[in-house]
């Protein structure tokens, strides 16, 4: 597959407050992905990330609400920590950007930049992604990341919204545990759940899947676990 046929399996979430950087970025290289979502501004960006899933994040550093390097340590921190994050940076910004280097962005592009640079580089950055994409779980069921599909005899297994989140969620953090109560509020954010309301779900997952798939380790929690499939 061509870089350019690669970029279209791929998400970008653009957090920008100009909006005419923003739409000119958008406008200049949006078209080449499967989705290039905008944020106005962290806090938005944080929501963006857990609906859209982005595979590769593109944000300013000055915005109002939430920084983006304090945006970029929050994501990393509790929701994804492996997403590569790429930088707009003022020129005078470049000293704090270099500071705060350690929370771990990937790349940093200092205005006004060329968008064709920019586009040169994810298609670089989107080859690298695209090895580490597929989840191998048995010789009969992968997961797509990209995608967040999971696949059975190379067939889509018809998932929900939140059996793809509870998916994701224990192979985002394989080979670890993932505790009952982390479980619980990622996928009844705001509601009540019982420890038998998790149990029904996760019998239902595993008919849908396979019965072994999911692990249960008794009185800490759940994790997928390819190896026993």
């Amino acid at each position: 597959m061509s870089n350019d046929n690669l970029l279209k399996e791929f998400k970008v979430l653009l957090v920008e407050d100009e909006q005419n950087i923003a739409k000119l970025l958008k406008e200049a290289i949006g078209d080449y992905f499967f989705s290039f979502t905008l944020a106005k501004d962290g806090e938005e960006a944080i929501e963006k990330v857990k609906n859209v899933k982005p595979d590769i994040i593109i944000t300013d550093i000055m915005m109002p609400k939430l920084d983006g390097l304090e945006m970029t340590k929050k994501i990393k921190e509790e929701i994804d920590e492996d997403i590569p994050v790429i930088v707009l940076s003022a020129f005078s910004e470049k000293e704090r950007l270099l500071n705060a280097i350690d929370i771990g962005i990937t790349k940093y592009f200092i205005k006004p930049f060329d968008p064709e640079e920019v586009l040169e580089y994810l298609k670089n950055l989107v080859t690298k992604l695209d090895k580490k994409r597929v989840f191998k779980l048995s010789n009969t069921i992968y997961y797509d990341k990209n995608k967040n599909n999971l696949f059975k005899d190379n067939k889509i297994v018809n998932l929900t919204k939140r059996e793809k989140n509870f998916l994701f969620l224990l192979i985002k953090n394989h080979p670890n545990i993932v505790e009952v109560d982390k479980i619980k509020d990622t996928l009844w954010e705001g509601e009540n759940s019982s420890d038998e309301r998790l149990r029904t779900f996760i019998k239902r997952f595993r008919a849908k899947t396979s019965k072994n798939l999911i692990k249960n380790i008794s009185g800490q929690g759940y994790l997928v676990s390819p190896q026993n499939i």
